[in-house]
């Protein structure tokens, strides 16, 4: 049984427990991520502090980043991602697909290989400040092409 990271109640990092779980298959579109790695930030504070975008559903799963192995595909997946290392992209929601644990399922559409050069830790903390930055400057500045930053 895999051991997962979730909380069961809001608060602080005491909130936070280990919990063996039975393993999970990975359903339409998803893959099981053997972790690797993960990459803590601001938004799995604010998501067990109850003060994020999304409101958790106990026991909630947690966190966006991580690298790893995928180790299983669900239907309509193509196979070859089977044993390949890869990074999840930050595009989906923390309770329902959340990275903190030994394995996790998430959706096949957020994963994506990292370069070789790179560790396991150092691809799983890749994405999110992008991302942050982006819909920064993007979505609220509303910076576009031939701007200047």
């Amino acid at each position: 049984m895999p051991t997962i990271i979730r909380f069961h109640q809001l608060g602080g990092p005491e909130s936070l427990k280990f919990d063996d779980v039975p393993q999970q298959q990975p359903g339409k579109g998803e893959v099981r991520l053997r972790v690797q790695a993960l990459g803590l930030n601001r938004a799995e504070s604010m998501f067990y502090h109850g003060q994020y975008l999304e409101e958790p559903k106990f026991p909630s799963r947690l966190g966006y980043e991580a690298a790893g192995v995928v180790d299983a595909v669900g239907e309509g997946v193509d196979p070859a991602w089977i044993g390949k290392s890869v990074a999840t992209v930050p595009a989906f929601s923390q309770g329902h697909y959340g990275t903190l644990g030994e394995e996790a399922i998430v959706p096949a559409s957020a994963l994506a290989a990292y370069p070789k050069n790179l560790s396991p830790a150092q691809a799983s903390a890749v994405w999110m400040q992008y991302l942050t930055a982006y819909g920064a400057l993007v979505h609220y500045s509303k910076v576009a092409a031939g701007d200047f930053v």
